[in-house]
C-alpha cells in the first residue's frame, strides 16, 4: 500500500468519514446561535457569541491532548504495541480530567480576566457571563474527549468517532430547546445544555474506547507524561494566536455595537461549518504526508500534497457558491432580530469567500503537522496573527464593518503566505530515497 500512488478515490474514503464528524462538531455552534436566534434578541445573540469564543479560546488551546493522543496512538499501533497504545490513551484522559478540573475550580477568577478586553456593552457582557457560568461545568469532560477523539482517529475508528459527535450533537439540540425556547433561560439554557451534552458525549465515548481503558503500563511514569504534554508546545502557541485572531475579530465586530457584534456572529457559524468540513481534507494530508516524510519518500509527499489540494479547492468553490446562493434564505429564516440578520445578510459575499480562500492555509497546516513542523507552524500562526491585527487596525477606523471584514479575510492570506516560506525546506528535507525513518512529535 505504501508503494501505490495516492488516489482521490483513497482521499475521498478518508476524508468523507471525518468531514461528517467535523460538520458534526461545528453545528453545535449553529444549534446554539440558531436556538438563540429564534427565541432572543441582538443582546442575547452577541452574548452567546462573546460567550462561545471565551470558551473556545479556553478549551481549543488544549487542542495538542487530541493531536498528541492521535500521534502517539499511531506510533504504538504501528509498532504493535497495543498495550503502549491503551496507555497513551489513559494518561491523555488522566491528564484532560485534570486540566478540566483545575480550569473550573479557577473559573471565578477567569471570568474576571477573559471579558475584559471585549467591546460588547454591559448587557452582553451580563448575559455573556452567565453563559459562562453554565457550560464552564463541561470543562472536565470536553478536555477528556480531546484524548478520546484522538485515540479513536489514531486507531482508525473514524466511524465510532462521527458516532460520538452526533449523541454529542443531538443531546445539545435537545437540550437548547428544552432550556431556551421552553424554560425561557436565555444564553445561560445555551451553556448549560452544551455542558450537559458534554459530560454524555464523554460516557459515551468511555463506552466506545472501553477495551482502551484495560490493560496498560507504566501510567505515571513522568517521562512520558511530560512527553504527552510538552510535544505540541509549538502547536500550543500556533494554536493560542489563531484563536487570538478569532477573537480579535469579534472583539472588532462588538466595538460596532450590539447588532454589529451579533450579525458577524451568525456568519462565523458559516464559516466554522465550512473550515471544520474541508479540515478533511488537511486531516487526510496530514495522515498521508507523515507516512511520506516519515518514509523519505518525495515523490508521494508531493502527490499527496496535490491530489488532496485538488479535492479541497472543489469543494470549498462549492461550499462558497452555496454559501454565496443559499446563505440569505437561512439567514433569513433563523435570525429573528431585525437588525442583526440586515447586517448578516449585508456581509454575507464576504462570508462566503472564505470557504474558497481558507483552502490553501488548512491545507498547509496539515502539511506541517504530518511533518511535525511545530517550529514553522508556531512561527507563521505568530506572523499572520500580528499582521491580522494590524490589518484590522489599518482598515476599521474608515471602513467600520467592511474593514473587518477585509482584514478577516487576509488573515486567511497572511497565514498561507508565512507557511508557504517554510514549504520548499519541508520538501528539501524529504529524501527521494523512500527508507522509513522514525519521525517523532515535536
Amino acid at each position: 500500500m505504501m508503494s501505490q500512488p495516492l488516489s482521490r478515490y483513497k482521499v475521498m474514503a478518508l476524508a468523507v468519514p471525518v468531514m461528517l464528524s467535523q460538520a458534526a462538531i461545528a453545528s453545535t455552534g449553529v444549534v446554539d446561535t440558531a436556538v438563540m436566534g429564534l427565541n432572543g434578541d441582538k443582546f442575547d445573540l452577541g452574548a452567546v457569541g462573546v460567550g462561545a469564543v471565551v470558551m473556545n479560546f479556553l478549551y481549543w488551546a488544549f487542542g495538542f491532548l487530541r493531536m498528541s493522543t492521535t500521534g502517539l496512538t499511531a506510533q504504538a499501533a504501528g509498532a504493535d504495541d497495543q498495550v503502549e497504545a491503551n496507555s497513551v490513551l489513559q494518561r491523555a484522559l488522566l491528564l484532560g480530567g485534570a486540566l478540566g478540573l483545575a480550569i473550573l475550580l479557577l473559573s471565578p477568577l477567569l471570568k474576571m480576566v477573559v471579558f475584559q478586553p471585549f467591546s460588547a456593552g454591559e448587557p452582553v457582557k451580563i448575559l455573556a457571563k452567565d453563559y459562562f457560568d453554565a457550560r464552564i461545568w463541561g470543562a472536565p469532560a470536553i478536555l477528556m474527549s480531546y484524548a478520546i477523539n484522538g485515540w479513536l482517529l489514531g486507531t482508525g475508528r473514524t466511524g465510532q468517532l462521527l458516532a460520538l459527535q452526533i449523541v454529542m450533537n443531538g443531546t445539545n439540540a435537545a437540550l437548547d430547546i428544552w432550556f431556551v425556547a421552553g424554560l425561557g433561560w436565555g444564553p445561560a439554557g445555551i451553556g448549560a445544555g452544551t455542558a450537559i451534552a458534554e459530560w454524555v458525549a464523554l460516557g459515551f465515548g468511555l463506552v466506545l474506547v472501553r477495551g482502551g481503558l484495560q490493560r496498560s503500563r507504566d501510567l505515571f511514569d513522568r517521562a512520558r507524561l511530560a512527553e504527552l504534554v510538552s510535544a505540541n508546545r509549538d502547536i500550543l502557541i500556533r494554536t493560542l494566536a489563531l484563536l487570538f485572531s478569532f477573537a480579535w475579530f469579534v472583539n472588532a465586530g462588538a466595538s460596532l455595537g450590539a447588532a454589529t457584534l451579533a450579525g458577524n456572529q451568525v456568519l462565523l457559524q458559516f464559516i466554522s461549518v465550512s473550515a471544520f468540513i474541508l479540515d478533511g481534507f488537511a486531516f487526510v494530508a496530514e495522515k498521508e504526508i507523515g507516512e511520506a516524510y516519515g518514509g523519505r519518500n518525495r515523490a508521494r509527499l508531493l502527490r499527496a500534497m496535490r491530489v488532496t489540494t485538488e479535492l479541497a479547492l472543489l469543494f470549498g468553490a462549492v461550499i462558497s457558491l452555496a454559501y454565496y446562493f443559499a446563505g440569505g434564505w437561512l439567514i433569513e429564516h433563523f435570525v429573528a432580530d431585525v437588525e442583526a440578520r440586515s447586517v448578516a445578510l449585508a456581509y454575507l459575499p464576504f462570508c462566503a469567500s472564505v470557504p474558497f480562500i481558507g483552502i490553501a492555509c488548512w491545507q498547509l497546516d496539515g502539511f506541517f503537522l504530518g511533518a511535525t513542523q511545530g517550529r514553522a507552524l508556531r512561527n507563521a500562526g505568530v506572523v499572520s496573527c500580528l499582521l491580522y491585527v494590524a490589518t484590522d487596525l489599518a482598515l476599521r477606523p474608515w471602513l467600520g464593518n467592511t474593514g473587518v471584514w477585509s482584514a478577516f479575510l487576509t488573515m486567511y492570506l497572511w497565514r498561507a503566505g508565512a507557511l508557504a516560506y517554510y514549504l520548499p525546506g519541508l520538501i528539501a528535507r524529504t529524501s527521494a530515497d523512500p527508507h522509513p525513518q522514525p519521525v517523532r512529535q515535536t
